[in-house]
């Protein structure tokens, strides 16, 4: 865990944002976002972002003191992951341990919606070991397959077992208010042993009822429709989407401070 995620972990509540480009970057830092989640293709929930991207995501980082996450997730879809997609992610995990990312973010479920904990070990096995290289810890954070697991109370007892700081999750519901009850018990199971990072839908509307569940870390994506059409000639192309969005600057500072007005643990 980097140094400034260490100095605030259990003192207050904090934003994560997800972003997706250089935009994104800018504008999470600038709306005072706590760290930063590093993806590429956000309608598919996030992949890994190219390496060009991760470089100026660390510069960023190290100018600011925002911590970035990489997320690791090789293609869209489930996430029952071959050996050689295995090996991607682990490729990743070094991009991002030797461009100086604070963390990363990982997870893979075997055919029966339980964690790979086979792959899992050896992903986080690579992770310490490339922290340990590099002298400084990456930050790990099990991403939201884990709300496909079908006992998710076990699957929080593994990712202790494993060795994660973190779980992104939505309380097996695709958006987090409507998981509240699940994310309650898990951030109580959790006891200080691992951080329940609440995510998928958090806005200034839903973030009182997410609060509520006693988590102090939230993700958001904060992002709105984009302001500037597409030209036409991209849409018909394929080369842009119609609903395009954006990370929004003001977005990210109204949760910011939001999340900046709860109540600091004891």
């Amino acid at each position: 865990m980097s140094v400034a995620e260490d100095m605030v972990r259990g003192t207050r509540t904090m934003l994560e944002v997800c972003v997706e480009d250089l935009h994104g970057i800018d504008a999470a830092i600038a709306g005072g976002a706590d760290r930063i989640e590093l993806c590429a293709a956000l309608g598919v929930g996030g992949l890994t972002p190219p390496a060009s991207l991760v470089r100026a995501a660390a510069a960023s980082s190290e100018a600011s003191g925002v911590p970035v996450h990489l997320l690791a997730r090789p293609r869209e879809g489930g996430f029952v992951y071959t050996p050689r997609e295995q090996a991607l992610i682990a490729d990743d995990i070094r991009t991002a341990a030797e461009a100086g990312l604070a963390g990363i973010v990982i997870g893979a479920l075997d055919a029966n919606h339980r964690l790979d904990l086979p792959a899992l070990a050896a992903l986080v096995a690579h992770s310490k070991s490339l922290g340990d290289a590099r002298g400084r810890p990456l930050s790990l954070t099990l991403h939201r397959a884990f709300d496909l697991c079908r006992d998710m109370p076990d699957a929080l007892e593994s990712a202790v077992t494993l060795g994660f700081d973190r779980i992104l999750t939505s309380g097996g519901a695709p958006k987090a208010v409507d998981g509240v009850e699940m994310l309650a018990a898990l951030h109580q199971q959790a006891a200080g042993r691992i951080i329940v990072l609440a995510g998928s839908g958090v806005s200034p509307e839903t973030l009182p009822a997410i609060l509520a569940t006693g988590v102090r870390e939230v993700h958001a994506s904060c992002r709105t429709p984009s302001a500037t059409a597409a030209d036409p000639a991209e849409l018909r192309f394929g080369f842009a989407s119609p609903g395009r969005a954006a990370t929004n600057r003001d977005a990210v500072e109204r949760l910011a401070n939001m999340v900046a007005r709860h109540p600091a643990l004891e």
